[in-house]
């Protein structure tokens, strides 16, 4: 078998109101696919994260090198690329483009061998995740409190056990808000934080002293991912575990961090950091640091299920026992279009939880029709 054509879908969808992260404000959704066809008519997709037509540009750079190769070589692949656009790309886009390419390789893997992704992989540890709903974004209204607690209260009337709030938008303002979906959800579901890297470590110290009375689950991204320094100062500072890795980038990006420990939980994007291939290797040096490991996940169906089925074969945080602690999957609830239309079968939740899919490869089936409604003009 050998790979025949690389294809790029560069997809855009409006949203029907702007959203805002403390970096800035949003109003479209994108999303850059991968399809690489093979001489045996075996298609497998992949997801890049990223702005998508830089990474689509990418993708259409190094494509040239896969044609005739076998799919089946992943890592082979994986390492070939990496070593043509070392000089060019230890992180960043390249390796966004290398993890979307890398995941579609594992697709075709799978439905080769007529086998799910996480059997290939190892075998599932389980078959069902569960999930913790992201969203809690700002919207353009004087008072976030009513509506973010209001939103909140709607993710655990859906069943969610867990829920991430975005903050950055000022120590004291976080701090009020954060107090207000505590109190909005109650005592028994978790609450995670981020920052999306807001703060320097003396903002992230006083406003994570100002929440740990209630029961944060991690403050993520606190400081710029560059801070080394800083993640190690806020982490010692604060009881709450300290999360990050989203911008960070392969084996070799997160040696770093885990040697001096600057982190609690590891949260490597599958589509970001490397793909399937590299992000295995993240999780087994992350087991072997005793760091959590819960990947994180913005995109879309493809994303997902490219998640799930890692996570699938992730060992729990904890040695074995009777009451594992298991990794979560992030489950984005904010307005996205994209998402789910392009599958044929949507990867949706039940009562927080996502059933591994499987059938052979990614498990999931691409809607070419839908698909087709959401490329950018």
């Amino acid at each position: 078998m050998k790979i025949k054509a690389v294809r790029t879908h560069i997809l855009q969808a409006e949203l029907s109101q702007a959203l805002a992260c403390s970096r800035g404000w949003f109003s479209t959704r994108t999303a850059m696919l991968v399809e690489i066809e093979t001489d045996q008519g075996i298609v497998g997709w992949g997801e890049c994260y990223g702005p998508a037509r830089i990474t689509a540009a990418t993708v259409e750079y190094v494509a040239p090198c896969l044609i005739g190769e076998n799919p089946v070589r992943t890592d082979y692949l994986w390492r070939m690329i990496y070593a043509r656009m070392r000089d060019h790309g230890q992180k960043g886009l390249v390796i966004q483009a290398l993890g979307g390419i890398d995941i579609a390789l594992w697709d075709i893997k799978g439905k080769y061998f007529n086998a799910p992704v996480h059997q290939l992989l190892g075998g599932a540890q389980r078959t069902r995740i569960s999930a913790y709903a992201t969203g809690l974004y700002r919207r353009r209204a004087a008072d976030p409190i009513p509506y973010l607690a209001e939103e909140a209260a709607g993710y655990v009337a859906e069943g969610f056990p867990a829920l991430k709030l975005r903050v950055g938008f000022g120590v004291e303002e976080d701090a009020a808000v954060t107090c207000a979906v505590r109190e909005a959800i109650g005592p028994k579901v978790a609450l995670m934080v981020d920052a999306n890297h807001a703060y320097d470590s003396i903002a992230a110290i006083r406003l994570g002293r100002m929440i740990e009375q209630h029961d944060i689950g991690w403050f993520e991204e606190p400081v710029p991912p560059e801070d080394a320094a800083g993640y190690r100062a806020v982490k010692v500072a604060l009881s709450i575990p300290i999360a990050g890795g989203e911008c960070e980038f392969t084996r070799f990006g997160f040696r770093e961090l885990f040697v001096t420990h600057a982190l609690d939980i590891a949260q490597p994007d599958t589509c970001a950091a490397g793909g399937l291939s590299e992000c295995k290797k993240i999780a087994d040096m992350a087991e072997a640091f005793g760091i959590r490991y819960n990947p994180h996940v913005w995109g879309t169906g493809i994303a997902i299920a490219a998640s799930v089925q890692l996570l699938a074969v992730l060992p729990p945080h904890t040695p074995p026992s009777l009451m594992p602690i298991a990794p979560i999957l992030e489950f984005d609830r904010t307005e996205h279009p994209i998402r789910q239309a392009i599958l044929v079968q949507p990867l949706e939740h039940v009562r927080g939880v996502i059933q591994v899919p499987d059938g052979p490869g990614l498990g999931v089936e691409v809607d070419r029709k839908a698909l087709a409604r959401f490329v950018a003009r």
